[in-house]
């Protein structure tokens, strides 16, 4: 329980992050993304999907959960590099 409370702390205040750079993106529509940016959207779509699957198939969320947690191992390296 410990340690799907974290992942749920660490879930919602990146989700809040997101929400408050949504209005600065807006005026950058045809800015490239980048490296970072793109692993946080790949991020959030394998949390929302882990989510949807595990109403139905729990083995196939939790592994969607250890990719999302991968995934964010990369995000972490890439913050610290900056």
């Amino acid at each position: 329980m410990l340690k799907s409370a974290s992942l749920y702390n660490r879930m919602s205040s990146f989700i809040k992050k997101l929400k408050r750079n949504k209005f600065n993106n807006m005026f950058g529509l045809f800015k490239r993304k980048t490296e970072l940016e793109k692993l946080e959207i790949k991020y959030k779509d394998l949390l929302k999907e882990a989510y949807q699957l595990s109403k139905i198939n729990r083995s196939k969320s939790d592994q969607k959960t250890f990719e999302a947690e991968e995934v964010f191992k990369q995000i972490e390296i890439l913050k610290e590099k900056k």
